[in-house]
């Protein structure tokens, strides 16, 4: 991992939720450019507020690339991962994801399957 991005990621948990929401804020700015830093941040992260932190921005990149690392998050231990994966999946359009989102629909978590739901309402085609 990149050091900046290294060091972002690390003032993304911060406890002082000024610095937290800055660092937030840079990596957004720079979303395209973090796109491996990010798969390999969720790959690695213990945290779950981070990998979920990760997840969003990981969708608002809206690149495809994406998308592998949006799907491994479906499985994610903590179920706010979990839901932030089925929304992230919509922000980026992965219309090839519906079976895997329309599992997550008997996820035991009703967060979970409330945000399956309204991804599945997005990115079904009309009429199915």
């Amino acid at each position: 991992m990149r050091p900046r991005y290294a060091d972002l990621f690390r003032r993304m948990r911060d406890t002082d939720p000024v610095l937290a929401d800055a660092a937030f804020d840079a990596v957004l700015f720079d979303r395209a450019d973090a796109l491996p830093d990010l798969v390999e941040c969720y790959q690695t992260s213990r945290d779950a507020k981070q990998r979920f932190d990760v997840i969003q921005l990981l969708g608002f990149t809206e690149s495809a690339q994406a998308v592998p690392t949006l799907i491994a998050a479906l499985d994610d231990k903590d179920a706010a991962v979990r839901a932030e994966a089925c929304r992230a999946l919509e922000d980026v359009g992965a219309s090839h994801a519906v079976g895997l989102l329309e599992a997550r629909l008997s996820d035991l978590d009703g967060a979970v399957r409330h945000a399956a739901a309204e991804a599945l309402a997005s990115l079904r085609p009309t009429g199915t």
